[in-house]
């Protein structure tokens, strides 16, 4: 026999009854079905991180600073052992940022510099970081997507920008209508003549602190949109102002994390500075010139490979899910297949007894089993993707009430598509290699004899 007219009893066999073909190939559509939905989610968040993590340059940023931190011991809380002994203690000062900025490769390089203030806006107040950014960052995201208004022109400005995000404290007040508007920063300082006046102030009442409130106004530029939805944008704070200005505002805060850690109170210098470089190639050139220098340097790009590794894990046991579910369909495969066999028996026999081969009873049962694998792959695909349809419609009503951004949890490649059918068709013929070798190795006398 020729083989499309193989196929075509192996199709009409599955049409003889179709209720039970039904049922087998509504198992085939379940477990696809959730083997998509699945390991889509697990490609929809990797996707959406690995996107936030390049949209936010973090694969094109480091921070340097003069010691070398024990990350572990940074985990641990063990404050004490967190430094690691240097052989030379390096300061970083501003000849340091200036080399940074002529090297090859490096977009801008800045001390990290903030401190917090508390930002007044008409009868309301709130307090949080005010953070010293140069303008050359205007070329970088989040700076080069203001909500309102416009970046920094120079570095010595008298304005500052702010984060959508803080809008919301005051009741969600739009853009435009703080646009211009001036605000006040206050921030606390050492009163010196206080103590001059009184050295024995603090001796006589805690509370006497020699500080004061110093208060500056300026008018807001530009609006910066709000965080992003996977992770903080690597800026933190709400309020951003030119660094040259930020530096003359007095203050007695700590210009970053580091500051405590690292005992900058110490050497004079900066905690850390930030190096954003242009593109993700010129990262390894640029770090290993910083650790030339005797810098340490911490890139989030190092990690990249733990990252890829979490992800493979957790599409791993995603897909071994609904693999189960799948693999349940292929023993429907395989009791359906089983079941055709003692129906037709007599009919194979007589498929045999005039000239029908091995082969092409294999054939014929192989036909039945691939048309049950992409039947249902078509359609499990087609439930999977209506599944995180309504999935992530149901994740977003969650979100538009805080005032979220909307996400796509869910991500549907080409390559899952071509997969996960292929994987359905290969699963239904290994689930037909037992019922078609049994069925061609019937006994042609014994099967015309079969009631």
């Amino acid at each position: 026999m020729l083989l499309p007219d193989l196929i075509q009893m192996g199709l009409a066999n599955l049409w003889r009854t179709k209720l039970r073909t039904f049922l087998t190939i509504l198992g085939v559509v379940v477990g696809v079905g959730a083997l998509s939905s699945m390991v889509s989610f697990g490609i929809g968040m990797q996707k959406n991180i690995t996107e936030s993590f390049r949209k936010n340059d973090l694969f094109t940023s480091m921070q340097v600073t003069a010691q070398e931190l024990d990350l572990n011991a940074l985990a641990s809380g063990n404050i004490d052992t967190l430094l690691k002994e240097k052989k030379k203690e390096i300061v970083l000062s501003d000849s340091i940022v200036d080399a940074i900025n002529k090297l090859k490769g490096v977009s801008v390089a800045f001390p990290e510099l903030q401190f917090p203030v508390q930002f007044k806006y008409g009868a309301k107040e709130t307090t949080t970081n005010l953070r010293l950014l140069p303008a050359e960052m205007t070329k970088h995201y989040p700076f080069n997507e203001m909500v309102a208004g416009k970046y920094f022109e120079t570095d010595s400005d008298q304005a500052v920008v702010i984060r959508s995000d803080i809008l919301k404290l005051f009741g969600d007040i739009p853009a435009d209508s703080i646009l211009g508007d001036t605000i006040d920063l206050v921030t606390v300082v050492f009163d010196v003549r206080s103590v001059m006046q009184n050295p024995f102030m603090l001796l006589m009442s805690p509370k006497n602190l020699p500080v004061k409130d110093s208060v500056l106004r300026f008018p807001v530029c530009g609006i910066l949109p709000a965080a992003a939805e996977f992770m903080s944008d690597r800026f933190s704070g709400n309020v951003f102002i030119p660094i040259v200005t930020g530096r003359k505002i007095p203050n007695l805060g700590f210009n970053s994390v580091w500051d405590i850690v690292g005992k900058v109170s110490d050497s004079q210098g900066y905690g850390s500075l930030y190096v954003r470089v242009n593109t993700t190639s010129d990262q390894v050139r640029v770090q290993k010139k910083l650790e030339g220098m005797g810098l340490h340097v911490f890139a989030f790009s190092d990690q990249l490979k733990e990252i890829k590794q979490a992800f493979l894990v957790m599409d791993s046991l995603l897909g071994a899910i609904g693999f189960i579910a799948l693999f349940v369909a292929a023993l429907g495969i395989i009791n359906t297949l089983l079941m055709s066999i003692l129906e037709r028996t007599r009919e194979i026999g007589i498929m045999k007894s005039i000239g029908g081969s091995e082969g092409e009873i294999r054939v014929i049962f192989f036909t039945e089993a691939a048309t049950i694998g992409f039947t249902g792959a078509i359609f499990g695909l087609i439930l999977g993707w209506i599944v995180t349809r309504v999935a992530n419609v149901i994740i977003n009503a969650k979100l538009r009430p805080e005032d979220l951004p909307q996400v796509d949890m869910f991500y549907f490649p080409w390559w899952l598509i071509l997969g996960a059918m292929a994987f359905s068709i290969l699963l239904s013929l290994a689930a037909g290699l037992y019922p078609a070798g049994r069925a061609a190795r019937i006994d042609p006398v014994r099967a015309l004899r079969h009631d």
